[in-house]
């Protein structure tokens, strides 16, 4: 049988966030840096990811990894993340997965006790260490692009809610940071979809009355994420927190989420809650942690930046080709408000 599309995906998690990368069935896409190749994909071939993403074959929790050939010299290989309804610049737990998959089907070489990889993302170089044994990948850290803040204690009026105190921080994505005590969460599992209808509305105030622009990258731009941060605490050993992420069309991060922690980090470095060297341990609503340290400090267009790194695993949980029939009615699959929130069912797409 003749197929229009065959697309090899292994499919992946870290901390409980799915999170599959594209292995085979894409050739190279026009572009001279992974950024500029991202944005070829959004603007000229978005339905690979439509393809993917949307129902039948995606779902809205669903993020996919794109591996590239790098023209940087000093990466190994590169990647574009697509998430349900973004193309974004960095993400922790698809990092994760991407790495973990590369390493565990031999895409990559694999070195024991630690793999060290330069990806090039498409928010910029990122530098990892992987611990392996017997073949597999037991953990990934990455030192994370510099992370800061870009608005502290700013209030913004919500619909429906009212006066609202919010931070934002860069860490990859651009979040507005939400006290979760002040509008009644624990950041516990049943809170799930309040967290989520709150928080779209939460992050389209904060989009709207905060401009929020990467001040090296001017297409890096506009708060996309709300991050409930619940009370910091301090151990023997650091500090830990518990957080949740909302990520549009609206539904929860399932982990505790990498770039989140890296703009986490940066706030509570410029507030004075964290120094450089003390481990951070961000839990997520299902329980699952990453690991966060301020390697260092640095600046980013003229503001006081932090160097993250975040520590996590991944597991692969499956093998897939994607394929196309010519005769298939929905090449770009089909969205419906059930679990798509706020999207119109088209019943019939082009290819």
């Amino acid at each position: 049988m003749r197929f229009s599309r065959m697309v090899n995906v292994v499919s992946a998690h870290a901390a409980g966030e799915p999170n599959d990368v594209i292995t085979g069935g894409v050739l190279d896409v026009p572009g001279a840096t992974m950024f500029d190749k991202m944005v070829h994909l959004r603007d000229h071939a978005d339905a690979l990811r439509q393809f993917l993403l949307n129902d039948p074959r995606g779902k809205v929790t669903l993020c996919m990894n794109l591996i590239l050939p790098s023209n940087d010299p000093k990466a190994d290989f590169g990647y574009v993340i697509m998430e349900s309804d973004f193309y974004v610049p960095m993400s922790g737990t698809n990092t994760i997965c991407t790495v973990t998959v590369a390493l565990e089907t031999g895409m990559v070489a694999m070195a024991e006790p630690v793999t060290r990889l330069t990806l090039e993302a498409p928010a910029g170089l990122i530098e990892v260490s992987a611990v392996c044994e017997n073949g597999k990948c037991r953990s990934v850290s990455f030192d994370n692009v510099p992370a800061f803040v870009m608005a502290r204690e700013r209030t913004i009026d919500v619909p429906g809610l009212g006066a609202l105190t919010v931070d934002v921080a860069y860490g990859g994505m651009i979040y507005v940071i939400v006290d979760a005590a002040s509008v009644g969460f624990s950041v516990v599992a049943d809170e799930a979809a309040a967290m989520v209808e709150l928080g779209e509305r939460i992050k389209a105030a904060a989009a709207e009355q905060i401009p929020a622009v990467h001040p090296e990258n001017p297409q890096i731009h506009t708060v996309n994420q709300t991050l409930f941060a619940g009370p910091l605490e301090k151990t023997a050993t650091g500090c830990r927190s518990k957080n949740s992420v909302i990520v549009s069309p609206g539904r929860l991060d399932r982990s505790p989420c990498g770039t989140g922690t890296s703009a986490r980090l940066a706030l509570l470095h410029a507030r004075g809650d964290i120094a450089p060297g003390e481990t951070f341990i961000h839990e997520s609503v299902i329980g699952t942690e990453f690991t966060g340290t301020i390697t260092g400090t640095t600046t980013v267009g003229g503001l006081p930046a932090v160097r993250p790194t975040i520590t996590g695993s991944a597991w692969i949980t499956g093998f897939h080709q994607h394929v196309l029939d010519p005769s298939d009615p929905f090449p770009r699959g089909y969205r419906l408000n059930d679990t798509w929130p706020g999207s119109t069912f088209t019943p019939v797409q082009s290819a």
